[in-house]
């Protein structure tokens, strides 16, 4: 894939403080580069340490409960600080949150390598996600600031290609780079390899990611930014640590408080719109047909995806007695499809409008229903070769949604409002990528002790149809066209 250098001219835009022309800075090909090697970071990170968990825990004497922490401590961060990474990017220039967010990225994950003991890593996980959630809203933010027309859309399609890719490769790099052990560094290195990327991705970004910000920044909602993080802490923390914790009594309290603290949320941030303040999120934002009919395909395909990764990445090694690099490379197929589907996605969009994610839906249940089948026959021989058709026709089909996913969203969200709108397309996402770890992966841990991994597998995997159904049905609701 060869993205061009060339950059839009600047391109004359009404200010809204008056009818001055204001001159709005272009992405250029280096540019657009550097924000998709951002994005990619912490979507990698996310999915990593899947493969990367046993041998953790057999260095660190870590139980399960405290590896769960290990990636429910980053995700959880992650999701809760997303939106006001995008509120602060309006506020201060999101190119200088951007660099901010990117070089903490690097220095806890070094932070991450360097951890001598479990509950060390937790920490410094938990503040590597807080340093990824000021990094990820800007990507979005600034291709929504500095493009316009067929450049966003190839934009966009390539930062959904991004990120699909990165969910995906970050299991199977994951799988490499434990068994490589390089340097003895054994799992330490999935944290440690982010350090020369980060560093090789902070000096272009200086030179051609261009400075935007909201032209009418609003303080920070503090109210707001509290009960939004009460909100998602009081459901994803007990869903994701419950199964291991034994679901303690403060689980289901917490679980029991998070409509009520919801609820809270949604009536403070209200007041603040109808008052005319800026809310961190503002419920006139959801008065945007294209944004709330996108959001609610995000959830179950962002939920059955990450769900899917985690439980195929168990199945494969403790089940079927794959290594982590046979279990990584598995997913290959459905890497490269995703990919070479995703490049398609523009000019399908152009000619069949967002009936391409129906399509998209039908074909990836199809191939999760090829691999179910092919872990009912072939169990435990399960590999490469008998998880391909069903990884080529699963990846295609993801590929022809979640790129047209992301462009329905952040459609027809103003400039003015790009960092807020991307913060919460993503945390949403992120959010869902955390249940999709918590709800199927309990269903499969559950199921296993009664019938054994194959059926626990195949299970877990018409579950996640049941879903991707859920998510074709949605999109037929989505606006024909989009822009």
């Amino acid at each position: 894939m060869i993205v061009t250098t060339e950059s839009l001219a600047p391109r004359p835009v009404r200010s809204p403080t008056g009818p001055a022309p204001a001159t709005v800075p272009a992405l250029g090909g280096l540019g657009l580069f550097t924000v998709l090697l951002g994005a990619a970071l912490p979507l990698i990170d996310f999915f990593i340490v899947n493969v990367a968990l046993p041998t953790i825990g057999s260095d660190l004497a870590a139980s399960e409960s405290v590896l769960e922490l290990v990636v429910s401590g980053y995700g959880v961060s992650y999701a809760v600080l997303l939106v006001l990474g995008g509120r602060l990017g309006d506020l201060f220039g999101r190119r200088r949150l951007f660099l901010a967010g990117m070089a903490a990225f690097g220095l806890t994950s070094l932070a991450c390598g360097l951890a001598p003991g479990a509950w060390s890593l937790v920490a410094a996980r938990v503040a590597q996600g807080a340093s990824a959630a000021a990094m990820l809203p800007q990507v979005l933010a600034t291709i929504q600031a500095t493009t316009t027309g067929p450049r966003r859309a190839k934009a966009m399609s390539l930062y959904g290609a991004t990120a699909g890719l990165a969910m995906v490769a970050g299991q199977i790099l994951g799988g490499v780079l434990v068994a490589a052990d390089i340097a003895g560094t054994g799992w330490r290195s999935v944290f440690l390899v982010n350090v020369p990327v980060v560093l090789a991705g902070l000096a272009p970004a200086v030179r051609a990611v261009p400075e935007t910000r909201s032209p009418r920044p609003e303080p920070v909602d503090v109210p707001g930014t509290f009960l939004l993080a009460a909100s998602l802490l009081t459901l994803l923390v007990p869903l994701t640590e419950g199964r291991a914790a034994g679901w303690p009594l403060w689980t289901w309290l917490s679980l029991a408080a998070f409509p009520l603290v919801a609820a809270a949320f949604y009536a403070v941030e209200r007041r603040a719109d109808r008052a005319g303040r800026t809310p961190l999120v503002p419920p006139s934002l959801f008065a945007l047909t294209s944004l709330r009919r996108g959001l609610l395909l995000v959830l179950p395909f962002s939920i059955g995806f990450s769900g899917f990764m985690f439980v195929i990445a168990v199945a494969l090694q403790q089940g079927a007695g794959l290594g982590p690099v046979a279990a990584g490379l598995a997913l290959a197929p459905l890497a490269v499809a995703f990919f070479v589907f995703s490049l398609l996605g523009p000019r399908l969009v152009a000619r069949y409008g967002t009936r391409v994610v129906t399509a998209g839906a039908v074909l990836q249940g199809i191939g999760l229903t090829l691999m179910a089948l092919a872990a009912w026959w072939f169990w435990p021989h399960v590999g490469f070769v008998e998880l391909l058709p069903g990884g080529v026709v699963a990846g295609a089909g993801q590929a022809l949604q979640l790129p047209v996913i992301y462009r329905v969203i952040l459609s027809e969200v103003p400039p003015v409002r790009a960092g807020v709108g991307s913060g919460v397309m993503i945390t949403t996402q992120q959010s869902a990528l955390a249940l999709g770890v918590a709800t199927l992966g309990t269903l499969f841990l559950s199921l296993v002790p009664g019938v054994g991994m194959r059926d626990a597998l195949v299970a877990t995997l018409l579950v996640q149809i049941c879903g991707v159904v859920l998510t074709g049905l949605l999109s037929l609701r989505l606006p024909r066209t989009v822009n």
